[in-house]
């Protein structure tokens, strides 16, 4: 860590970013295990390894600023305040779940927490965050938009209609995108003229800045500084966190184009492992703190399994409900 954790936030606060992102990791790895059971059908897309962005990014915003994401989203609908048993409902199809089984993996969706939707359709999230936004700044709202996304998005239209449309209008959208590397087994450097992410936005006249995304603090020490710069200026702010997804692009995805010497590498800055040895050496936490986190995380994911498992299934008739709004 590039400062004491103490400087940054309190002890309190440092062990809930802690517990948030090992409940994250804990939920992705038993949702593998729901899907190869075939109790999860479909696609699913999984976030272990980028717990730190979530978590880090989410601390760093209010609770009344909006969230979009992509569809790697179980995570920071979780971070955001979304029961996790809820989350496991949906992406079982259960009536119980937080789109009542509508939606599934890729369109977990929650207004009463900002969470504004994960998108199935890559890029599709950029103008619903810049209309939000733009919302925002009409009726005069002390709110921003943060929008989550993949490298994978960036060479899509609506990346650059987006960011135009953002500046040229300037409205408070906070752009973060989540530079794992690949767009499905795609590596960026492959797909983008600009691999360096976050450089493109100088066509826009858009602010941005590039961050360690392995690291939770940096992630929010970013997403603060970038919020609070939003806030105050009413333009948007761009960061881009490099990380790693350590599954492949989804359960259908078996990663055969990424090395095992590079996965190591990244597999060694595991963010979770990472944050614990420094809360340990500064004495925020304790090893046995630390265990007791794990099993909590466990027997919450556990427990959300089982209510999702019991819980029914949506009704015929709830296909025709929920048409309209």
């Amino acid at each position: 860590m590039e400062t004491r954790l103490r400087a940054v936030l309190p002890d309190h606060e440092l062990i809930r970013l802690y517990q948030q992102m090992v409940l994250s990791r804990e939920f992705e790895e038993s949702c593998a295990e729901q899907y190869t059971k075939g109790h999860i059908t479909g696609f699913l897309h999984l976030y272990s390894g980028q717990e730190a962005v979530a978590v880090g990014a989410t601390a760093g915003l209010h609770k009344d600023d909006y969230i979009l994401s992509a569809y790697r989203e179980h995570a920071q609908a979780i971070v955001r305040g979304a029961e996790p048993r809820r989350v496991m409902a949906e992406l079982l199809g259960k009536a119980t779940g937080i789109c009542k089984g509508k939606g599934g993996s890729m369109h977990l969706f929650d207004p009463s927490l900002n969470f504004m939707g994960g998108y199935a359709i890559v890029g599709g999230q950029f103008p619903i965050a810049v209309g939000l936004a733009f919302s925002a700044k009409y009726r005069k709202e002390d709110r921003i938009a943060a929008c989550f996304f993949g490298d994978g998005a960036v060479n899509q239209g609506t990346f650059h209609e987006s960011l135009n449309w953002a500046r040229l209008w300037e409205l408070p959208v906070l752009f973060v995108c989540e530079n794992n590397f690949y767009g499905i087994g795609t590596e960026v450097h492959r797909s983008s003229a600009m691999a360096s992410i976050h450089r493109r936005t100088c066509g826009y006249d858009i602010q941005s800045e590039k961050v360690d995304g392995m690291d939770v603090i940096a992630v929010y020490k970013a997403v603060k500084y970038g919020a609070e710069k939003v806030r105050e200026t009413g333009l948007p702010y761009f960061i881009e966190a490099t990380t790693y997804r350590f599954r492949g692009h989804s359960m259908a995805d078996p990663a055969k184009y990424r090395s095992a010497a590079e996965h190591e590498v990244w597999k060694s800055r595991d963010p979770i492992p990472a944050f614990a040895k420094s809360l340990l050496q500064e004495g925020i936490a304790t090893q046995a703190q630390l265990d007791a986190i794990l099993t909590t995380a466990q027997a919450t994911v556990q427990e959300a399994v089982q209510f999702a498992e019991q819980s029914p299934w949506p009704s015929d008739s709830a296909v025709y409900e929920d048409i309209y709004v």
